[in-house]
């Protein structure tokens, strides 16, 4: 239990020194301009924006880096995946599409647990405090839904043009799809190293916690922003 405390000490000096990792699918501000000044279709500059998103966005890969920990099977691993997608998918396309979103701060803070959760999943909690598991695939499409309404929420705040709004979010989406393909890639490929050596099983332990001090901090930071704006 003495890592706890390394652990949120470790996650606060982090926050204090990059404060602007504590916000969830933020959009450079460059790109936030690009986005609210362009109408009609841009096919390419869209999905370099979903890819650019995903690849950067440190919520998603704490996420999916929980979701394939213990997993070792290529098949495992794609069911998982692909649920995240599908809810991620499902939730941005139609929160933007039909305008509907809820404020950045609250839906943040759930994706702060989502990460909590996994990393909690991982360490076995939930079978030795409840005597029971939850369903993991149905949890990661459900947290697939969050991700995705996150994104959406923050792209309504900038009040993307309707002008090519299908074909320019359907872009978003594929390169958000690429970026999550070559995050994963890059998280399979350091997994397989690191489950290669004896260290694995020693440290995966303490992987998790601060995984899920990561996400835990996540969650005050945005509760604590959304009771003072």
């Amino acid at each position: 239990m003495r890592l706890f405390p390394a652990a949120l000490l470790l996650a606060a000096l982090c926050w204090v020194a990059f404060p602007g990792m504590a916000h969830a699918h933020a959009v450079a501000d460059g790109d936030k301009g690009y986005i609210q000044e362009i109408t009609g279709v841009h096919i390419l500059p869209f999905i370099y924006l979903g890819a650019k998103h995903m690849v950067t966005g440190y919520d998603h890969i704490l996420f999916l880096l929980g979701v394939i920990f213990f997993l070792y099977r290529m098949k495992d691993i794609g069911i998982y995946v692909s649920l995240f997608a599908i809810g991620h998918s499902a939730t941005m396309l139609a929160g933007v599409f039909f305008n509907f979103g809820i404020n950045s701060y609250i839906i943040d803070a759930i994706i702060g647990f989502s990460i909590v959760y996994k990393a909690l999943d991982n360490l076995g909690a939930f079978q030795r405090w409840f005597g029971f598991q939850p369903d993991t695939r149905a949890a990661t499409l459900i947290f697939g839904f969050c991700h995705g309404l996150g994104l959406a929420s923050k792209i309504i705040d900038y009040e993307i043009s309707p002008d090519g709004l299908l074909p320019n979010l359907l872009a978003f989406n594929v390169g958000v799809e690429t970026g999550q393909l070559l995050a994963l890639g890059a998280i399979l490929i350091a997994m397989g190293y690191w489950r290669r050596t004896a260290s694995f099983l020693k440290h995966a332990y303490t992987a998790n916690v601060l995984m899920m001090t990561g996400g835990f901090v996540l969650v005050g930071f945005q509760l604590t922003g959304y009771f003072v704006s």
